[in-house]
């Protein structure tokens, strides 16, 4: 476990961190457009670093998923880059933030 105190809404057992690949924008477009992504209950922490044009996510799979954030980029228009791994990327987190969320439903089940 770590010592790291996370936002309200953020549980350390099913936070998730993603890193995405955005095509450059203006910044103020970019500014406005993290600063509502950061905003999103179950976002831990959203951070765009300039220089590899990479958007770097910390959230809780179980209240959110790569979905949300991408509308939300979309909204500002802001576009994600279309590259083949970044694609690849998309495609397994959702499929892990599926997963989590399915999981989270599933009753514990135990023989004993």
């Amino acid at each position: 476990m770590s010592k790291r105190e996370h936002r309200l809404g953020v549980s350390e057992a099913t936070l998730v961190t993603r890193t995405l690949k955005l095509k450059p924008h203006e910044s103020w477009r970019m500014e406005a457009a993290i600063a509502q992504v950061d905003n999103l209950f179950g976002m831990d922490k959203a951070f765009y670093d300039d220089e590899l044009s990479q958007l770097r996510l910390a959230y809780d799979a179980q209240r959110l998923c790569i979905d949300d954030v991408e509308k939300v980029l979309e909204r500002h228009g802001v576009d994600i880059s279309s590259g083949r791994w970044n694609r690849i990327k998309e495609e397994y987190y959702r499929f892990v933030d599926q997963n989590v969320k399915d999981n989270a439903k599933q009753k514990p089940w135990s023989c004993h």
